[in-house]
């Protein structure tokens, strides 16, 4: 018991009241230089995304890359098998770009859409059944509620965090067990 009194936490979570609190809290942490943050809303908000320096492009480049590999395994595989079974018909070429076109397009369609989602579910950490702040007592997704949560790092300190929230009005602090990650 007392080694999970003097362990780390996974981090210190605050409960509040509503989306601006929640915005001018992580706004005010960052200029204090705590973080990483997470927040935990039933919604988006606007301007969250920067107050938390989320910087990650990995879903649009995965769009984009799995897009263009698509674009090329159609086309290609259409080329390939025209030019190993060669059929002369019509005065047709045997690289008919426009008849390549609709399975081209397809094909990109395909490959850019599962690299997107293949990238949001890395982004996201899923399939995750269990996340920390499970383990909290007041964290329930079946209301509205707005929870900021700073991570604990090699640097942490409890007390200054601990502090720091205090002075933001939150409706509840709460500790997060390292052991329930």
């Amino acid at each position: 018991m007392a080694d999970r009194e003097n362990s780390v936490p996974w981090g210190v979570l605050a409960e509040f009241t509503g989306p601006k609190p929640l915005l001018e809290a992580v706004r005010s942490l960052r200029q204090q230089g705590f973080g990483p943050i997470e927040t935990f809303t039933p919604f988006p908000i606007d301007g969250l995304e920067e107050a938390i320096w989320f910087r990650s492009r990995l879903v649009p480049a995965a769009f984009l890359f799995g897009g263009a590999a698509g674009a090329v395994i159609g086309f290609g595989m259409q080329a390939w098998v025209n030019l190993i079974f060669p059929l002369w018909i019509g005065g047709r070429p045997l690289i008919a770009i426009p008849a390549f076109m609709l399975i081209t397009f397809e094909l990109m369609v395909l490959c850019s859409v599962a690299a997107g989602i293949l990238a949001m579910l890395i982004g996201n950490r899923l399939p995750r059944l269990n996340h920390p702040v499970f383990e909290a007592e007041r964290f329930s997704l079946a209301e509205e509620r707005y929870f900021l949560a700073i991570l604990a790092g090699a640097d942490f300190d409890r007390h200054g965090v601990g502090k720091a929230l205090a002075t933001l009005d939150p409706v509840s602090i709460t500790d997060i067990a390292a052991e329930a990650a």
